[in-house]
C-alpha cells in the first residue's frame, strides 16, 4: 500500500512539473514597455538637438522629417511589448515591418538603443567625425548597461530587431526621392525665383538662394494634397490704405524694449550653429514635459513617433505654400516702401551679422506651423492645460534665452507664432495662417489609428 501510495505522488509531482513546463514555453515572463523608464528615449533625444544644431543642410524642415523616420523605427520596433498601441504599418506603403516573435522575450530599452543608433548613424552619415563617435559611444554605452539587466540570448534578439526595424525604415526613407537626400542640395541652383511685385527675392545681409523649394513634393504620412495648400494671403498692395500695408507697418512698429527682444530671441532659433532649428525646438519642449512626469518607455517613444510625424508633415505643408505663393519678406516690402534704412531684429551671433532674414518666402511661417502641430500633439497627450516652464535655452549668453513659464501647449505656440513679428521677419498673416495649417495637421495626425479598437 504504501509502495502504490509513494508511485502516485510521484506521478503527480512529474505531471505538475510537466504542466509548469508546459505553461512557460505558452507564456514567456518579460517587462512590458510601460515598465521600464524613458531615459534610453530622452538620451537620443538630447543628442539629436546637439546633432540638429551642427548638421549641414539639417534647418527646417529636412530635420523634422529625419526625426520623423528615427522616431518611427523606433516605435515600430517595440510596439508590440505595449497593449496600448498597434503597428502604423498600413500607412507606410508597400514595405514589411519585421516584428518580434511571439512568446520569445525581449528587454525593450535594449531593442529602442539598437533602433536610435542604427538611424542615427544613417541620418547624419555626412556630420564630422567627431558627431559620429558620439552618435556611437551613447549606443555602445546604453548597450553596456542594458547587459547586465538581461540574458545574453535575450539581448542579442533585442538588438537584432531594433536594427532589423531599422533598417526596413531607412530603406523606406529612400523611396521618397525628394525629401531623403534633400539636405545635400538644400539651396539648389537650378530654382530660379518668379518675378513680380511683391515676389519673394533673396534678401539682404547674405542674399542667400531659396532653401528647399522643392520640399512640398516630399512624402507626408497623414495629410492630403490638400492639406498642403495654404488659405490665399492678403492681396499684395503698395496703397498705404491696404490691408498689406498695415501688416508691414505692424511689423516694423514695434518697440525695440526688452520684453520684445526676449520674446523674439527666446524663440529665434534661426540660426545654424547656434541653435537647434524650429521645428527640434518642440521636441527640446517634449523632453522637459517626459522629464517633469517621470514618464516610462512607452509614452516616450509614443510621444517621439507622434511628433516627429506631426512635424515632418507640417514642414511639407508649410514649404508647399511658401512657394505656392511666393510672398516676399517684410524686409524687402519696408525698405522699398516704408523705410530703406530698417533692418530686423535677428541677428545671426555665429557670423556676426546684423538684420538677418531666412532664406525663403514668408507666407506661412515656419515656426507657427510647427509650433502649432506641436502644440496639438502634445495637448493631445500630456493635457489641454498642461503648465510649465521652457527652459530650452537658459544659460545662454549670446541672446535672450531666459526661461518663459506658460498656462498650456497653445499659449507657447501663439507666443512662438508672435515672436516672428516681433524680429522682423513675418507678417500677421503669416503667423495666423500658420498657426491654422500646424493645428490642421496635429489634428489629422491625432486621429491616426495609435490604438486598437476594442
Amino acid at each position: 500500500m504504501n509502495s502504490l501510495i509513494k508511485k502516485w505522488i510521484a506521478w503527480m509531482m512529474l505531471m505538475a512539473v510537466v504542466a509548469a513546463c508546459n505553461r512557460s514555453q505558452d507564456v514567456t515572463p518579460q517587462k512590458q514597455l510601460n515598465e521600464y523608464d524613458a531615459k534610453v528615449v530622452l538620451k537620443w533625444g538630447e543628442l539629436f538637438l546637439e546633432l540638429d544644431r551642427y548638421a549641414p543642410g539639417y534647418r527646417p524642415p529636412v530635420a523634422a522629417r529625419a526625426f520623423a523616420y528615427i522616431g518611427l523605427a523606433a516605435y515600430e520596433t517595440v510596439v508590440s511589448g505595449t497593449k496600448e498601441y498597434q503597428s502604423l504599418a498600413p500607412y507606410y506603403a508597400g514595405i514589411s515591418i519585421p516584428k518580434a516573435e511571439a512568446g520569445k522575450a525581449y528587454h525593450w530599452p535594449t531593442a529602442v538603443n539598437a533602433s536610435y543608433q542604427s538611424m542615427m548613424l544613417k541620418f547624419f552619415s555626412h556630420v564630422s567625425t567627431d558627431q559620429k563617435a558620439k552618435i556611437n559611444q551613447l549606443g555602445e554605452s546604453l548597450f553596456k548597461e542594458f547587459q547586465a539587466e538581461t540574458d545574453a540570448e535575450t539581448f542579442a534578439r533585442s538588438r537584432a530587431l531594433g536594427e532589423s526595424v531599422a533598417s526596413v525604415m531607412f530603406e523606406y526613407s529612400k523611396t521618397d526621392k525628394n525629401g531623403h537626400e534633400a539636405y545635400l542640395n538644400p539651396h539648389p541652383t537650378d530654382y530660379v525665383p518668379p518675378v513680380g511685385v511683391g515676389k519673394w527675392q533673396p534678401t539682404k545681409p547674405d542674399f542667400t538662394r531659396a532653401l528647399l523649394p522643392y520640399w512640398g513634393r516630399t512624402r507626408t504620412f497623414a495629410i492630403t494634397a490638400e492639406d498642403k495648400v495654404a488659405k490665399p494671403p492678403i492681396e499684395f498692395s503698395s496703397q498705404i490704405t491696404s490691408q498689406f500695408f498695415a501688416q508691414a507697418l505692424e511689423v516694423c512698429s514695434f518697440p525695440d524694449n526688452y520684453e520684445n527682444r526676449w520674446i523674439g530671441e527666446f524663440w529665434s532659433d534661426d540660426i545654424f550653429e547656434q541653435t537647434f532649428e524650429p521645428a527640434a525646438r518642440w521636441i527640446a519642449i517634449a523632453n522637459q514635459v517626459m522629464i517633469q512626469e517621470k514618464a516610462h518607455l512607452e509614452t516616450a517613444v509614443y510621444t517621439y513617433a507622434k511628433l516627429g510625424m506631426g512635424l515632418s508633415d507640417a514642414g511639407v505643408a508649410c514649404w508647399n505654400s511658401k512657394y505656392l505663393y511666393n510672398v516676399e519678406r517684410p524686409i524687402s516690402y519696408i525698405n522699398r516702401s516704408i523705410n530703406p534704412k530698417w533692418i530686423t531684429l535677428l541677428d545671426n551671433t555665429v557670423k556676426k551679422v546684423k538684420g538677418v532674414t531666412p532664406p525663403f518666402p514668408a507666407y506661412p511661417s515656419g515656426h507657427s506651423t510647427f509650433g502649432a502641430v506641436a502644440a496639438e500633439i502634445l495637448s493631445n497627450i500630456f493635457g489641454y492645460k498642461y503648465e510649465m516652464t521652457d527652459r530650452s535655452h537658459e544659460f545662454r549668453v549670446e541672446f535672450i534665452g531666459k526661461p518663459r513659464s506658460f498656462h498650456n501647449f497653445n499659449e507657447m505656440a501663439y507666443e512662438n507664432a508672435i515672436s516672428r513679428i516681433l524680429l522682423g521677419v513675418h507678417y500677421r498673416m503669416d503667423c495666423d495662417e500658420g498657426l491654422r495649417m500646424g493645428y490642421n495637421v496635429g489634428r489629422k495626425v491625432n486621429a491616426i489609428k495609435w490604438k486598437p479598437v476594442n
